[in-house]
């Protein structure tokens, strides 16, 4: 009981301070009145200024500043990600392309039956051959040229057709460096020199083969 009553006595003294500080102010001129009152904004105004608005306002700014921050990652993310499908369209388009070159481009076990295809491509379209010759291989870093000397004799309409039936062939074969001189007895027959050059990949495997036999031959 004691306890109570003195929390009332308590609440009693507030009561009666707040009373007696209206009644001074309400015995004030309201100049004076006016003056209390715009302490008392500016006192809160401050407070709230400082202690709510500028730390929250420090913390919007700082979440601005972050949120810029993501957005300029996010745009630069955006262009290295259709830089990189860009990329890996031009990288399919390169692997197609050295998909169809590797089918256009004899192995090693088909170069006879090639041979073969151009020797019998100049029979079937009537040529007489009096060179057909393979030259010396040569060595490229990634690929390797075949070369086939070749000397024949026939007419204007047999040298296109068996141009045309080389082309048909279905590995790459190119006739290069070609001279034709006619017949003087016979106007009509055409001897023609040329190089017919196929190509084929080299076998990166064989050369390092080959350079392991001979260091160990050397040892």
């Amino acid at each position: 009981m004691m306890a109570i009553d003195s929390e009332k006595n308590k609440t009693n003294e507030i009561q009666e301070k707040i009373a007696s500080f209206f009644d001074k102010v309400g015995g004030l001129s309201k100049a004076q009145r006016l003056i209390i009152c715009i302490v008392t904004i500016v006192v809160v105004g401050g407070g709230y200024y400082y202690f709510i608005f500028m730390p929250k306002n420090k913390e919007l700014n700082a979440v601005r500043g972050e949120h810029k921050i993501q957005i300029t990652k996010l745009k630069s993310f955006k262009i290295k990600a259709r830089e990189l499908k860009d990329y890996e369209i031009k990288m399919a388009k390169v692997q197609e392309n050295f998909d169809i070159a590797m089918e256009a481009l004899p192995e090693k076990k088909e170069l006879p039956s090639l041979l073969r295809g151009v020797s019998e491509a100049g029979s079937d379209a009537g040529l007489v051959f009096i060179l057909f010759q393979p030259a010396p291989v040569i060595d490229k870093e990634f690929y390797k040229i075949i070369p086939l000397s070749m000397k024949v004799e026939g007419d204007f309409h047999q040298i296109a057709d068996f141009f045309s039936r080389v082309a048909t062939l279905n590995r790459i074969v190119n006739i290069n460096n070609i001279s034709m001189i006619t017949d003087k007895k016979d106007p009509r027959l055409i001897q023609m020199d040329c190089s017919a050059v196929t190509y084929m990949f080299a076998d990166p495997g064989a050369g390092k083969t080959k350079k392991k036999t001979k260091g160990k031959k050397k040892g």
